[in-house]
């Protein structure tokens, strides 16, 4: 009967994890180039009272065993790198990703972080950099003079100064790993290399896999409401079902306490 808690318990407890997630994934429906997380789950260890295929008779094997659960623990928790809607903001400097790949941003101690945040502005030296101003990798600087920018779909960046001259003063660059949902969460909007996600590989937009450059566009957030609405539904019943266990098996102990009375 006392198992029966603890059971319960992992369950509430896995339950109010993917609450957490998915309120994460909800707050973040407005932010550019955010990848929702899910929840993945794992049985526990069993208690084995008895093996399948024991011999219960001469020459005759149970087909089943006696296995009894411990519960449920949070195995992981994935980001979904399907791809967001393209929101057109006008804005020659705001660039969309177009399939696969990552810009690359480099931070005040010189190591890389990853971003789908393609917001992009100009700092006071005339270099590209995020929106929390970082620069991009490679960096690329827009001349004082120029007039106009304009960014290609192979990520080339276009500049027309004061007297029509047109010059391309730099590439973007992308990056794609073997497996995105291994890179960590650093805020910012940003990721970082682990071991798991394994070494990047980078090249131009739109050769070898890469996507292409959108500009003018933002890739909207992956979340949808209505998915994230109807799992936290799911959750909220899962974990109120969890804590009936409980109480159901708090029941039968009171009952069994009271036979002597």
């Amino acid at each position: 009967m006392l198992r029966a808690f603890s059971t319960a318990a992992t369950g509430m407890t896995g339950q109010q994890t993917m609450v957490d997630v998915i309120a994460n994934n909800l707050a973040n429906v407005n932010t550019s180039g955010f990848k929702r997380s899910q929840v993945n789950f794992q049985n526990l260890l069993y208690v084995t009272m008895e093996e399948p295929g024991t011999e219960i008779a001469p020459g005759i094997n149970s087909p089943s065993g006696i296995e009894i659960g411990s519960g449920v623990r949070v195995a992981s928790t994935i980001k979904v790198f399907s791809p967001g809607e393209l929101e057109n903001t006008a804005n020659p400097l705001d660039i969309a990703i177009s399939g696969d790949g990552f810009l690359q941003v480099t931070m005040p101690n010189g190591d890389l972080r990853y971003t789908r945040d393609g917001s992009l502005l100009t700092n006071a030296n005339g270099e590209l950099v995020t929106s929390n101003g970082y620069a991009i990798d490679p960096a690329i600087s827009v001349p004082t003079d120029a007039v106009s920018v304009s960014i290609e779909k192979d990520g080339g960046v276009n500049v027309t100064d004061s007297s029509g001259t047109q010059s391309v003063v730099g590439t973007i660059q992308l990056a794609r790993f073997p497996n995105p949902s291994g890179l960590s969460n650093e805020g910012g909007n940003l990721l970082a290399e682990t071991e798991a996600s394994g070494t990047p590989t980078t090249g131009t937009p739109g050769e070898n896999g890469f996507g292409t450059i959108q500009s003018g566009f933002l890739e909207k957030s992956n979340v949808q409401m209505v998915t994230e609405l109807v799992n936290l539904i799911t959750a909220q019943r899962a974990y109120e079902i969890n804590s009936r266990a409980i109480k159901a098996g708090d029941d039968m102990l009171r009952t069994a306490s009271q036979i002597v009375r």
